[in-house]
């Protein structure tokens, strides 16, 4: 369901994705880095969402029940932090998962006006599942490339999300 639902909503939206190779060569805004970055990151996800038919998890939803998997009892904030997914995306992300059993809400220890957020053993059986589909996906879009490329291309991205400032930085200089 998820899977229709989502290609039924990216159609709507991107009726020009249509045949994505149209265009790509006499087009010069789709050679731009900004929109090659967004074609692969769709293209990613749709892997994604391909592989795992049925397990209904988006990619994002994914991301965040990896987070708390790696360090149970987050509150909201530091799941935004360790996913990069906005707060307002990120509060409808969480309901839905601890509306699907996955994640389950409690008072922080810390702070009794925050929420903590944990797997549940639904959760953590999804993440479990759904990492080897995941890894199986990673590895099929980086067999595309060079075992050097695919260093250069993860350094990269990773400097492009700022999980390494100082290479930003010193590009700047």
């Amino acid at each position: 369901m998820v899977d229709r639902t989502v290609r039924d909503t990216r159609e709507r939206d991107h009726p020009e994705r249509g045949n994505r190779d149209q265009g790509t060569r006499d087009n010069k805004s789709s050679q731009s880095v900004l929109h090659l970055l967004h074609r692969a990151g769709q293209a990613a996800d749709e892997l994604f969402i391909e592989a795992i038919q049925g397990a209904e998890v988006t990619p994002r939803q994914f991301a965040v029940l990896v987070a708390v998997a790696n360090q149970e009892a987050l509150n909201q904030t530091e799941i935004v932090e360790a996913t990069g997914i906005d707060r307002s995306t990120l509060a409808d992300i969480v309901k839905r998962l601890v509306k699907r059993g996955l994640l389950a809400r409690r008072r922080s220890k810390e702070d009794a006006r925050a929420n903590s957020v944990n797997l549940t053993a639904a959760g953590r059986s999804m993440v479990r599942e759904t990492t080897i589909v995941a890894s199986r996906i990673e590895k099929k879009i980086l067999n595309a490339l060079t075992p050097a490329e695919r260093e250069m291309v993860h350094a990269m991205l990773m400097a492009i999300v700022g999980l390494k400032p100082s290479v930003r930085a010193s590009e700047r200089r």
